[in-house]
Parts: structure tokens; C-alpha cells; sequence
């Protein structure tokens, strides 16, 4: 074999490489979570949910567990804005805590495991469970967050919604999947 063709192959298996490479950064990114998303689809939900009348004063706070960029990213989409009449408040919460105040709490997946306790400690209380992760939607969630061939899609539970007080949207059933 010459050296220009021994060149030329080395150079086509680089090439195929770095286009490979490429492929496979582009399909992790699709496949990453898009927090901008999940945040704007969140600041949506307050559009399509109805709290009862004695959490429609001061703050509408959004607490998230867990560490997630989601955190940002709703603190930034939702600076100055609220709902109806009440300033949204964006919170870190802690897995622990004794009592969740809020309106809408987000469990990330790394705290998913604290879905349980959470959704038994709020049961009585208007806060809208959101999570991300496969069939937690069954296991205590209002609304979750799943990847179906590679597109983010929601899961509700609409007893968890209905059992909290909570009244929403026949628009937002529309848009999900429901599950029990």
C-alpha cells in the first residue's frame, strides 16, 4: 500500500470519526432535558390549574427539590410575572422539611424517592405535585414529566389533581396522557 493511499484511508476514518462524534453529541442533546421547557410548560400550568380561593392570596410559590437546573431557569422565565393578583416566588425546598408551602412543587429525579412521604405530608393540601420520572404519575405525582421517542410528553393523574382541590383545565387533559 503507497503512502497516499494509506493517507487517504487514515483520513477517512478520521473524518468518519469526527462526523460520528458529532452524531452522537447531537442525539445526547436532543436526548438531554430541556429545563427552558420544562420551566415554561410550569409557568403554563398556572394558566390551567385552579387553587381554591385561600391560596389565591400573597405569594404563588413554586418550590423545587432537589438540585436541578430547573431552578434557574423557572426564576428567570418567571421574574416578574404573576399569577392573578399574587407575586410568583421560585424556592429551593428541602426533602426533609416538615411541610411544603407552596402551590406547585417540583421533585427532581435525584429526590424522586421522596415522592412517597411527600405526596402522603401534602395530601390534604392544594399543591400541585410535578416530578420526572417513568410512572411516577401512579405513585403520587398530579403531573409528570416522560420522554416518548424522544419527545418530552406529560402524564396526569387526575384523582392526585381532583383529590387536592385543585380543578383543571379539560385543554391541559387534552395535551397528556391520563393515568390512575
Amino acid at each position: 500500500m503507497s503512502i497516499h493511499n494509506c493517507l487517504t484511508s487514515f483520513l477517512k476514518q478520521v473524518c468518519l470519526s469526527i462526523v460520528l462524534l458529532g452524531f452522537a453529541k447531537t442525539c445526547s442533546a436532543q436526548l438531554a432535558t430541556d429545563y427552558k421547557v420544562h420551566a415554561n410548560i410550569i409557568y403554563r400550568f398556572t394558566k390551567y390549574i385552579e387553587w381554591p380561593e385561600s391560596k389565591q392570596t400573597g405569594d404563588f410559590v413554586i418550590g423545587v427539590l432537589g438540585d436541578s437546573p430547573l431552578y434557574e431557569e423557572l426564576g428567570t422565565l418567571t421574574a416578574n410575572k404573576s399569577v392573578g393578583n399574587q407575586k410568583i416566588v421560585v424556592k429551593k425546598v428541602s426533602p426533609g422539611a416538615a411541610s411544603y408551602t407552596c402551590q406547585m412543587l417540583f421533585i427532581s429525579q435525584d429526590e424522586s424517592r421522596s415522592l412517597k412521604r411527600i405526596s402522603l405530608l401534602t395530601q390534604d393540601q392544594p399543591v400541585l405535585l410535578i416530578t420526572e420520572e417513568n410512572g411516577l404519575a401512579k405513585k403520587g405525582s398530579c403531573i409528570n414529566f416522560i420522554i416518548v421517542d424522544e419527545h418530552l410528553k406529560l402524564e396526569i393523574n387526575k384523582n392526585n389533581v381532583l383529590s387536592r382541590s385543585l380543578n383543571i383545565a379539560s385543554e391541559l387533559l387534552k395535551l397528556a396522557t391520563i393515568v390512575y
